[in-house]
């Protein structure tokens, strides 16, 4: 099932081809589709699938023993290029959640004597086969709970610090076989820090409200088993780094959209919390998530969708038909649920009451975020689609805070697209991240603060949602947000600071550090004069909120309580 809500990494015709190949189909909307794009199309399907493999138990002594590392759960062979060692599809749980295990937590991981490979990329998770997320061309399954791992052999240096990605894809989509998260060209520039990758259960397989059902009792954590994935492997990760050369006790979490999301909600989690030091999230906040409220409304659609009425119905379905289905119907309806129990009815509130106070956070936005909708729904289509999401959401507010976002779009200059694109990246991505960083740093809290400028070459898409993502992974030919490549210093800037970040818990470049030769001093977030470094391609500059105008404190910054609009 192809699904059409992000748009996330590819061109509109290799799109268009990529819905040609799934169905067969001669043509979309009426208008053929070029041999030259299905075959691009094909192409790039075929190149995404060459990177799944099946790593095999290695039963003899035919291996190379300077590329094992013994874990707990197993000793994992690697590959080696030039000083990049990788290890993939490394299991994080002792059972896949398959059979029983479906919509249970996970399994922990055992004792475990064998050998085996870790040569390939392991099944991404079920999802709709969708024409804006590279992973999702992957081999998908419903055992899919590994991890990746690269260092770098030519920094021998003990005791690396740690940094694991976490990706985004709305929490329906994405997985870590995406080339664009590929972490060699980031180890081998950046040898002194270990890069883990994890992969998570998405969608109707990870976080869908089932307690309610009659025979919802035993499924407790089906909302927010993703989650709980996260902090298995982040488990895995703890007890097993210093093999490679890790330091578990700086580890720092990283993620963008949906992954951004998960590392703020990870450290109000208190086993998860107990194995993070430091947080990046890239333009993803606590407000993707969900009241139980909205968490059972959602299940009962898909439910009725699915003609279920229990889990034993559920259970009884093909995985990959309960993926299609919310994947589908469900999209940017599935999040995190708030449920008091995992996750705090106000994660907001947590941060302010000092929960992960002890956490550095390192946090931000870009000037577009929703560009990247706008360019791949296409104008029209987005605005039909969030003018409907808005008028829906602005039926829970009060009468006050409803005067509010309508003063906000009264005062908004444009057209009506400028206007909906304007109020969702306000109240979607630019005043939860402020919020996050009042709160963190009002409970005394290390926060910096970043504001991302540097625009895509794709039409209509300007510095829009994941833009810098290629620069962050120093992937500058995985142009799916871009549409080009940056400047390579500043992609080499950029990766530098989350490394410094990563490794002391500061930011700032040296002048021998910085790739430009030029010293940049990244100030903590305070509330007076609200510090932001700007990353502008070839003007990475220290900067202050109030200068750019970039909240708007009295109209769309007090409806963060209402979460995603």
């Amino acid at each position: 099932m192809i699904r059409w809500v992000h748009f996330r990494f590819f061109p509109v015709a290799l799109a268009l081809s990529l819905v040609l190949l799934v169905f067969n189909a001669g043509c979309i909307a009426g208008e053929p589709v070029s041999t030259e794009a299905a075959a691009a199309a094909k192409q790039m399907m075929a190149q995404i699938r060459a990177r799944y493999g099946e790593n095999k138990p290695i039963t003899d002594d035919d291996y190379d023993k300077s590329l094992a590392v013994k874990c707990v759960n197993g000793t994992f062979v690697g590959t080696k290029t030039d000083d990049v060692v990788s290890y993939k599809g490394i299991p994080y749980v002792g059972q896949q959640p398959v059979g029983e295990n479906r919509f249970k937590k996970p399994v922990p991981f055992e004792v475990d004597e064998g050998v085996y490979e870790a040569y390939h990329f392991a099944r991404g998770c079920l999802q709709p086969i969708s024409a804006d997320d590279a992973g999702s061309l992957a081999v998908l399954g419903e055992d899919s709970l590994y991890l990746n791992i690269w260092k770098n052999t030519a920094d021998t240096s003990e005791k690396k610090p740690v940094m694991v990605w976490i990706h985004g894809g709305g929490f329906t989509q994405g997985s870590t076989i995406n080339p664009l998260y590929d972490g060699f060209n980031f180890v081998r520039d950046n040898g002194d820090v270990i890069l883990v990758s994890i992969a998570y259960r998405l969608g109707g397989l990870g976080f869908l409200h089932l307690s309610h059902l009659p025979d919802g009792a035993d499924y407790p954590d089906a909302q927010n088993l993703g989650i709980l994935d996260q902090v298995m492997a982040l488990r895995w990760v703890h007890e097993n780094i210093a093999a490679f050369g890790g330091d578990p006790d700086n580890v720092t979490i990283f993620g963008e959209s949906a992954g951004g999301c998960s590392v703020t909600l990870l450290p109000l989690i208190p086993e998860a919390r107990s194995y993070i030091r430091r947080v990046i999230a890239e333009s993803g906040t606590p407000a993707f998530t969900s009241s139980t409220e909205e968490a059972i409304a959602a299940a009962d659609k898909a439910l009725k969708a699915l003609n279920c009425e229990t889990v034993a119905d559920l259970l009884a379905l093909p995985p990959e038909k309960i993926a299609d289905v919310v994947g589908e119907l469900l999209s940017l309806e599935v999040w995190p649920e708030r449920d008091g129990n995992l996750i705090p009815l106000d994660p907001y509130d947590a941060y302010l009451k000092g929960e992960a106070s002890q956490i550095d956070l390192l946090e931000g936005c870009n000037k577009d975020e929703m560009g990247e909708f706008v360019h791949f729904m296409t104008p029209d289509g987005f605005t039909e689609f969030f003018t409907a999401r808005r008028e829906n959401r602005f039926a829970a507010m009060s009468e006050e805070d409803l005067e509010k976002a309508r003063a906000f779009l009264d005062n908004t200059p444009g057209n009506a697209l400028y206007k909906t694109r304007s109020f969702g990246d306000q109240m979607i991505f630019i005043t939860p991240a402020f919020r996050m960083s009042e709160n963190h740093t009002a409970a005394g809290g290390r926060t910096y603060h970043y504001y991302f400028r540097v625009e895509s070459s794709i039409t209509n898409y300007l510095s829009g949602h994941a833009a810098e993502l290629a620069a962050v992974f120093n992937n500058p030919q995985e142009t799916f947000f871009s549409g080009r490549a940056y400047d390579d210093a500043f992609n080499h800037t950029m990766q530098r600071m989350w490394v410094n970040f990563a490794k002391t818990g500061d930011p700032s470049l040296t002048a021998g550090e910085s790739p430009t030769g030029k010293a940049i001093q990244w100030e903590l977030y305070n509330s007076d004069t609200r510090p932001i470094m700007v990353f502008d391609e070839f003007n990475v500059h220290q900067g202050y909120e109030p200068d750019y105008g970039i909240v708007d404190w009295e109209r769309t910054y007090p409806l963060t309580k209402y979460f995603v609009f």
